[in-house]
């Protein structure tokens, strides 16, 4: 069904049992990794004496390496799906639309089932981690910014703690031009509904 010739069917599952190897040996050496405690790949006896900062980095390469080490598998499970292809003879057909797959596309991603028009059609091609529903904007569940909402809700929790700083700079939250800004609506009124009730904050001189 493919137009592909025999050479170049040839050369794309030597592609593909090259990539192979090097997808298992990258797994292997990331394994190799993981195989020792946390408080074994700092080098130290025990965790209770160790600055949280120090067991907080560590704990974010090893979730790094944990999430490298899925994709990987992921790619070897494409890899070995095209090399069965290849065998059965249905290799380079878009599982898309059964149309068959552009031979440049095959030899820049030689594990693709989708055709280049398929693969733009894809209703998750853009879809963000599912955490951000909930965390952005800070306290997204109580986020109720836009309503008609006159209480204490997540927003004005944010803008409260925000005000003593946080992680992002002026160019994380344009316009801003200093830290002091750098936060969710940084310019509304703090603890007040409307601007005549701020008078009696102000400075008197």
């Amino acid at each position: 069904m493919n137009q592909l010739s025999h050479e170049e069917l040839m050369k794309l599952k030597s592609q593909l049992v090259a990539y192979q190897h090097q997808l298992q040996n990258r797994i292997a050496g990331i394994q190799a990794g993981l195989t020792q405690s946390m408080t074994q790949s700092v080098g130290e006896l025990s965790a209770y004496d160790q600055h949280t900062s120090d067991l907080g980095a560590e704990m974010f390469e090893r979730s790094k390496d944990l999430g490298l080490k899925d994709n990987l598998n992921v790619l070897a499970g494409k890899v070995q799906d095209a090399l069965e292809a290849i065998e059965e003879g249905s290799y380079g057909v878009c599982d898309g639309c059964g149309q068959p797959i552009d031979s440049d596309r095959l030899r820049a991603i030689p594990y693709t089932t989708l055709c280049y028009g398929c693969s733009e059609r894809l209703p998750d091609g853009d879809r963000r981690p599912v955490e951000e529903e909930v965390l952005k904007p800070p306290f997204g569940r109580s986020f109720k910014d836009g309503q008609d909402y006159t209480g204490y809700d997540g927003e004005d929790a944010w803008q409260e703690l925000a005000r003593w700083g946080n992680a992002n700079s002026p160019q994380d939250v344009p316009p801003a031009v200093d830290v002091s800004q750098a936060y969710v609506d940084a310019d509304e009124l703090q603890g007040i509904v409307e601007e005549v009730e701020g008078l009696s904050r102000r400075p008197q001189h």
